[in-house]
């Protein structure tokens, strides 16, 4: 039983790393839905769990895109800056806001994206 559980986790982690290389990032889009579903995680448990994942992959992304030098570090730093204090916001808030509303604020979040990338 053990093994069919770990194969739905790899299989989650593959397709949360193919989204993530093919567009760069997305892959905690993919993986929050997948842990919380197939895998049955706890919907809290798997926004957590999901950042823990996210980073190695999100990493390995950008060396993919660095060694092709498609990757511009000085752009990045304003970001990166910003990201880690909304991260800092993000996570301490995390605890208060209901996992209902989270789902929603993701869902809201993925239709955002699709609709600014088709308007691109």
């Amino acid at each position: 039983m053990k093994i069919k559980q770990d194969l739905k986790y790899m299989l989650s982690g593959a397709l949360a790393g193919a989204v993530n290389g093919f567009f760069g990032a997305g892959g905690g889009m993919v993986l929050v839905p997948l842990l919380s579903r197939l895998c049955k995680t706890d919907e809290r448990r798997a926004f957590a769990t999901c950042l823990s994942i996210i980073l190695p992959l999100s990493v390995l992304s950008a060396a993919v895109y660095f060694a092709r030098n498609d990757f511009e570090l000085n752009a990045a730093l304003p970001f990166l800056l910003g990201g880690f204090f909304g991260g800092l916001a993000g996570g301490r808030i995390f605890k208060k806001v209901p996992a209902r509303v989270l789902r929603i604020m993701l869902a809201l979040l993925i239709i955002y994206g699709g609709i600014r990338s088709m308007a691109a």
